[in-house]
């Protein structure tokens, strides 16, 4: 075990600066991903914006017409976001 003094500081700085280290490691990563995540919202919130005016457009007359338009947009925004989780994943793994 630890018999001095000097060797229980010692310890306990690599302790501190290890813990200290591996925080700012982390806040890295979170900005990252935060940054990630903010610039994919605000492409989806355009892309929701646009839906919704779309669907604000809608009336008894052109109702099925624009329920149809609609689900074609939601679907290719599934779609798409779907092969970018698979390329995401491709690159992981030769990575």
């Amino acid at each position: 075990m630890l018999r001095t003094r000097k060797q229980f500081l010692i310890v306990l700085i690599l302790v501190i600066a290890g813990f200290g280290i591996g925080i700012y490691l982390q806040d890295l990563q979170h900005r990252k991903s935060t940054q990630a995540a903010w610039l994919s919202n605000r492409f989806n919130l355009e892309r929701f914006n646009r839906v919704r005016a779309h669907t604000l457009e809608m009336d008894a007359s052109n109702w099925r017409s624009m329920q149809d338009s609609i689900v074609m947009e939601l679907d290719s925004f599934m779609i798409l976001r779907f092969r970018k989780e698979m390329d995401s994943i491709l690159k992981e793994r030769k990575d």
